[in-house]
């Protein structure tokens, strides 16, 4: 990640480094990360050393990397010390939990836990992000200040996405949530979506991603008739298994010509079916992205991959 909320990302240095630090430090969003090589600090002290060099009250942005999650990670213990600082950390405004490359971990891999703590200690919290989902937890909650919130996994929990369905978050502008795979940890269903589509909730909703599912086809049929659609200004669904059908199901539903953007990148459709999207959507001033066009298994006819799983 090199840039979150807006604000270029830089990795709290190491004691050993000779690197200065920004004179603002709100000026950009402060990745922990550490624990990956021989000679770093271990993980209390880096964070300890943090707290006391910077000014925790000036501090807009953070994101949370190694070694607090991944396979061997402690996710409660990343969850402790920010409920921990939140008296200090009065100015924090956006929060990324599972910053990890996939040199350092698979997605499926990162473990996360309960996140309502970090949710009461943080009210005027904006933005969210959290990438893996093993362990994770999301409650029903009233929140008024998130915009954004976003869920990177290779599987989500129906649990989380019923929950957050369930949310009272009336200042959310952005949702994105990454399904992925049955095989790792994905058991929600387009019924599971339903109360996100009715328009019933989440008032202040303007950007919806529904992607990197298996039956994107099934999520595209609902969508071209869900009520929310008509107040959105971007809609993605994207890197999933999205086919001619979802497709057309799209272009026969609602009219979809008020868009900003329809993120479909990492798809199935013929190159028939791409233009026929591009002609109804492009000359209303839709930008349409339709890049990585993938193809079915040479090898097991009809199997189509999500972009991320595992």
């Amino acid at each position: 990640m090199e840039k979150f909320y807006g604000l270029p990302v830089l990795t709290f240095p190491q004691a050993s480094s000779d690197r200065s630090l920004p004179a603002d430090p709100a000026s950009v969003a402060w990745r922990m990360r550490c624990g990956l090589y021989s000679g770093d600090e271990a993980s209390d002290d880096y964070w300890n050393r943090f707290t006391e060099t910077v000014p925790l009250e000036q501090v807009r942005a953070l994101v949370i990397g190694s070694a607090w999650y991944g396979s061997d990670g402690w996710p409660s213990e990343a969850i402790d010390m920010l409920v921990e600082s939140s008296p200090r950390l009065t100015g924090l405004e956006a929060l990324f939990l599972g910053d990890l490359e996939f040199e350092e971990s698979e997605i499926s891999w990162i473990t996360q836990s309960d996140l309502a703590p970090v949710l009461r200690a943080y009210p005027r919290l904006r933005e969210l992000g959290v990438r893996g989902s093993e362990g994770l937890s999301f409650p029903v909650v009233r929140h008024e200040g998130l915009r954004t919130l976003r869920f990177e996994t290779g599987g989500l929990p129906a649990s989380v996405t019923r929950n957050v369905a369930a949310s009272d978050l009336p200042s959310l502008e952005y949702l994105e949530l990454w399904l992925g795979d049955e095989n790792y940890g994905c058991d929600t269903t387009v019924e599971d979506l339903r109360p996100l589509l009715t328009g019933e909730r989440l008032p202040s909703l303007r950007h919806l991603g529904l992607q990197n599912s298996r039956f994107q086809d099934e999520i595209a049929a609902a969508v071209a008739h869900a009520p929310v659609v008509a107040r959105l200004e971007s809609l993605r669904l994207s890197m999933g298994a999205l086919g001619d059908e979802g497709a057309a199901a799209l272009l026969s539903g609602q009219p979809l010509t008020h868009l900003r953007l329809l993120d479909l990148h990492h798809h199935y459709l013929s190159d028939a079916m791409m233009l026929r999207v591009r002609d109804a959507l492009e000359p209303a001033g839709v930008r349409v992205d339709l890049s990585e066009q993938e193809k079915d298994d040479e090898e097991d006819e009809g199997t189509r991959y999500v972009a991320v799983a595992e």
